[in-house]
């Protein structure tokens, strides 16, 4: 069992200073894709942490800067989106899995 933080009930979207985070929505043929688990890998593709996107598509990390892979994991197939989070921002991901 998965034990991050529900996605369906984060509380609002807050950067600090000192922190980076990487959120976004999985999506396929355009409509929200829940259920489907995320996965963070770091810079040399080592397993980092995971998330299962929310009803409406939604996941978030909380993630030290620089260069990250988002591993989407869904029924069919995965696929892979490679992101770069900086240093008190909000990177937002947009996850498309193919049909």
């Amino acid at each position: 069992m998965c034990a991050a933080p529900d996605q369906d009930t984060l509380p609002a979207l807050e950067v600090s200073a000192a922190e980076a985070v990487v959120h976004g929505f999985v999506t396929r043929d355009g409509s929200a894709l829940g259920g489907a688990y995320v996965r963070l890998l770091d810079g040399t593709g080592e397993f980092t942490a995971e998330v299962q996107s929310s009803a409406t598509g939604y996941f978030r990390f909380y993630a030290a800067p620089g260069d990250w892979t988002l591993r989407t994991l869904y029924r069919g197939g995965s696929v892979d989106t490679a992101v770069t989070a900086g240093q008190g921002t909000a990177v937002e991901a947009s996850v498309v899995v193919p049909a």
